[in-house]
């Protein structure tokens, strides 16, 4: 997807404020974030197809 989607990864047993700011339970955990405001969450394992999906309807 080039320079249209950034992927940061953050570990969350070093990040704990950052994990509870955003209510994150469980992982794998992925935000969707559009002009710095969350969009929505992906909890769980996804395939690389379905996240392309995914992601594609927010670009």
């Amino acid at each position: 997807m080039g320079e249209s989607v950034q992927i940061v990864k953050v570990n969350v047993d070093e990040n704990q404020g950052t994990a509870a700011q955003f209510g994150i339970m469980s992982i794998p955990t992925m935000i969707l974030f559009k002009d710095g405001e969350p969009l929505g969450q992906i909890v769980g394992f996804q395939p690389k197809e379905a996240l392309a999906e995914i992601l594609q309807q927010h670009i």
